[in-house]
């Protein structure tokens, strides 16, 4: 074993949106910290951006968007003079039609016919009248809330895709967490509205949500706010060792202290002493490093994941499509989500008579699409995209593979019993132990929901106490980007403020 680095006040698990928001502040703060990722080149997790022969792949498509005053603030102080401003368009595929999303009443009519139509509302009026009384899995929230007609369309595939499990086996919770709020009413009002072309604004006045129509994004991928956050953690004096990956923690009860022992790529392995530790890593790889086992390993080790890839394509053409990116609703195909990287930022794509797109494949790490050679992968994409009538096969002159392992936590049914008891048990044992992000925490939270919880931790570990419950960022479960972004007057953030539940201080 190499010899122990200095002690530091705080050492971090993961250098993604949380941890190195938490590092960022800490450093400000003026303590020392030092920042441990397991990737040996890229910093910010899946907000990172990889890059192949001049072309940047976003790794999921990352809008920089926040309700979050304190967010935005902090995204303009880490990157003052990088953000361009991008129109939003997405657009669902299905049948081999397109339907703008969010819906555009008429479009969406003349796409499924009167029949079709006329079936959904009918199906909406059933589940209204007759609603599933006992809700516990995602198909039975969203079909009281659609009606099964509109569910199988445009819920049911695509979801499925995406977890690789049946919607009628998958939690509620997630179905809460991700549509809360929008109603079919809703729905169809600012569709008609969109039609007109009288829905100019993201927010009518009137209260009605509407989704975002641009928003913000680092003219290089958002790996460039997240290398710039690395890179004033260091200037500040503190350590982000890359290809460092967890391999024990324990704590020592006499002297209040971490261990922290990282094993590098040459299976060296790193000591380092801290008063704190940060944990953005997954809940279930966390349990299984602590020393001693916590009794809720096993209730940790059935934590689920799901992992997708990316498989970008170079096509010879100007620009194939001006959306940002498609739902892929058809079940021809496996690809479930297509990015159009110079609609995120022409400077993504270097070449102007060369478009990139990124085909995203979810599925679970070792399965049979995660196995596939890079090759096989990049024929499949060519060859669905072709299928969809996008591209021709002639067209594709390069391609790129990105895999992304534990891209995100699974909401099934024993997903939240298991995160709370193991909550419970580190709590109550370890104070000087804080999870956060969104595998820290087994929550589906967005980078800002992932950089609010690290905010916080950051003014409990400053404080001495923990001050706010961070496991109340989103308690909410609300999302959809209803509303405006953080970066507006302060009038209108003063009215966005009221909408967004904040954690409130722990009551003693």
């Amino acid at each position: 074993m190499s010899r122990p680095d200095q002690p530091v006040d705080v050492a971090i698990i993961g250098a993604g949106p949380a941890g190195l928001t938490a590092a960022y502040l800490l450093t400000k703060a003026g303590h020392s910290v030092t920042v441990i990722e397991k990737d040996p080149v890229h910093v910010g997790g899946i907000s990172r951006t990889v890059e192949h022969k001049g072309f940047r792949f976003d790794i999921g498509g990352h809008r920089f968007f926040s309700k979050s005053k304190e967010v935005v603030d902090l995204w303009n102080e880490i990157l003052p003079h990088d953000f361009i401003d991008r129109p939003r368009m997405s657009r669902i595929y299905y049948e081999g039609k397109f339907y703008s999303y969010p819906l555009r009443a008429f479009e969406a009519l003349r796409n499924l016919g009167l029949f079709r139509s006329a079936m959904c509302m009918l199906s909406y009026a059933q589940a209204k009248l007759f609603p599933i009384k006992e809700v516990k899995s995602f198909e039975d929230w969203v079909v009281n809330q659609f009606g099964r007609k509109l569910y199988s369309i445009f819920f049911k595939t695509y979801t499925e895709k995406v977890w690789g499990m049946p919607c009628d086996t998958m939690s509620a919770d997630w179905a809460a967490q991700r549509i809360k709020g929008l109603s079919l009413g809703a729905a169809v009002l600012d569709g008609l509205k969109r039609s007109l072309g009288l829905n100019k604004k993201p927010n009518d006045g009137m209260g009605t949500k509407t989704l975002l129509e641009h928003f913000r994004y680092p003219r290089l991928g958002p790996g460039m706010m997240w290398d710039a956050a690395r890179d004033q953690v260091v200037a500040g004096g503190n350590q982000v060792l890359m290809g460092h990956g967890l391999k024990r923690l324990s704590l020592d009860q006499v002297t209040d202290r971490w261990t922290l022992e990282a094993t590098d790529e040459a299976g060296e392995t790193l000591s380092i002493s801290a008063a704190h530790v940060i944990s953005s890593a997954p809940m279930r790889e966390l349990a299984g490093r602590l020393h001693p086992a916590p009794a809720t390993l096993g209730n940790a080790l059935s934590l689920n994941y799901r992992d997708f890839l990316t498989v970008a394509l170079m096509i010879r053409s100007e620009d194939l499509f001006p959306d940002n990116w498609i739902y892929i609703h058809d079940p021809r195909v496996q690809v479930g989500r297509v990015q159009n990287f110079r609609s995120w930022s022409p400077e993504m794509v270097p070449d102007p008579d060369i478009a990139c797109v990124g085909l995203e494949y979810f599925c679970f790490e070792g399965d049979g699409l995660w196995a596939s050679s890079d090759e096989d992968l990049i024929k499949l994409a060519t060859s669905e995209m072709e299928l969809m009538g996008l591209v021709k096969g002639e067209q594709v002159v390069g391609g790129a593979v990105v895999r992304q392992e534990k891209a995100y936590p699974v909401y099934d049914e024993t997903y939240a019993q298991n995160v709370a008891v193991m909550r419970a048990e580190l709590e109550e044992k370890y104070p000087t132990l804080h999870l956060v992000g969104r595998n820290g925490m087994h929550r589906y939270n967005n980078q800002d929901h992932a950089m609010m919880t690290a905010m916080l931790t950051v003014r409990n570990i400053v404080s001495g106490t923990r001050v706010y419950d961070i496991w109340g960022v989103n308690e909410d479960a609300e999302y959809h980007e209803a509303g405006h972004d953080g970066a507006l007057t302060e009038g209108e953030r003063a009215a966005l403020e009221s909408e967004r539940a904040v954690p409130m201080a722990v009551r003693a």
